[in-house]
């Protein structure tokens, strides 16, 4: 039998049990079976399961429908289960793994959609797997795949954390490895061989000296970034390297498109041996659809920022869905052995999601 979910109890209290439900990646399954167990009896959801992301939607003929998502996995334990209440700088947090990546933005998603049986616009809701791990295995981008239809909608949020603000969009994020090449040699007649490590220099220097953008888009101001991140060569300690790599990452602004990214990074470091090994496109804001808008009306609070990081609201971007990331919890805390999301911040998405879908 599946854990029994209780989606009476408050959003917070559903947060902790959920949580207690160990998911890292690869063992979402008691999860995924606890969560359609509790939303299959609902008679105003279909609900649909693909391997361990579950759909579940309303079908009551509206004319606009938003897609309201969350994975259900977390990385790997370190002690930090199960969840506690923890008083810390005067405010309640809830700590332990998965309180903020993500497990109380799909605690928000759980109760919502248990209340809201006739919500203002059509809702599809998403809980899925395998977001913490390799692309290939992502739920969501398997559904974007396999079945895209289940993702079509007007609108989408994500409930990446994002401390129970709009963050609008994604950066997008590219890895190179830049090689460079000589000769090997004895470390003793180094002027027989070619030092491949020393023609990295120049790479460095590139870097050391670039400078970044600052690009405005759709009202938003998205940071750029390029960056070496990790640097190889040489075999022993008397051996001259014939080869040497530069791991460099780029942070692009979704103005940018992926192509145009690796056009770039060919571009500065043309005549080097550049492999692309990772690209990923970024997201525009989505806040200039009038539906968007009405979102953030009814969120109220601080003005939309940018989401630096990539998130999988580029996936529903690369669909033609604008899409944003609302959710409780600090990025900062993501992953952090110390991970505590604020009550607060709970019950405050909540509310936002509660009034907008209500209108």
């Amino acid at each position: 039998m599946p854990e029994q979910l209780d989606l009476t109890a408050s959003s917070i209290d559903i947060t902790r049990a959920i949580c207690d439900i160990e998911s890292v990646s690869g063992n979402e399954g008691p999860l995924a079976d606890a969560i359609e167990a509790v939303l299959t009896p609902l008679a105003h959801l279909e609900v649909i399961r693909d391997g361990d992301a579950i759909v579940a939607r309303t079908k009551l003929g509206r004319d606009r429908r938003v897609v309201i998502a969350g994975h259900i996995d977390t990385v790997p334990l370190n002690d930090n289960l199960p969840t506690s209440f923890r008083e810390i700088d005067g405010h309640t947090v809830l700590w332990g793994r998965g309180t903020v990546d993500m497990k109380a933005g799909v605690a928000v998603q759980l109760k919502l959609a248990y209340d809201l049986a006739d919500p203002s616009v059509d809702v599809t809701w998403v809980f899925y797997d395998h977001e913490e791990v390799s692309d290939s295995l992502n739920g969501l981008g398997r559904l974007a795949r396999t079945r895209p239809e289940l993702l079509a909608g007007d609108f989408a949020i994500l409930g990446e954390p994002s401390g129970a603000q709009i963050e609008g969009g994604c950066n997008g994020n590219l890895r190179a490895e830049i090689r460079t090449f000589g000769k090997r040699s004895h470390s003793a007649r180094s002027w027989i061989g070619d030092n491949a490590i020393h023609k990295a220099a120049p790479i460095l220097a590139t870097l050391a000296a670039y400078e970044p953008r600052t690009v405005t888009v759709d009202g938003l101001e998205y940071r750029e970034g390029l960056n070496a991140v990790g640097i190889s060569g040489g075999i022993a300690g008397n051996v001259i390297p014939d080869e040497a790599m530069v791991h460099v990452n780029y942070r692009f602004a979704p103005s940018r498109s992926a192509d145009e990214a690796v056009a770039h990074i060919r571009e500065l470091f043309d005549g080097y041996d550049v492999q692309i090994v990772d690209l990923a496109a970024g997201a525009r804001p989505g806040l200039d659809a009038a539906l968007a808008q009405d979102f953030v009306a009814a969120v109220g609070g601080p003005a939309p920022r940018p989401k630096y990081g990539w998130t999988d609201v580029a996936r529903f971007s690369a669909l033609g869905v604008p899409a944003v990331n609302y959710g409780p919890g600090e990025p900062v805390f993501a992953h952090h052995d110390d991970e505590q999301v604020p009550v607060d911040q709970i019950t405050s998405v909540e509310d936002g999601l509660r009034r907008w879908l209500t209108a």
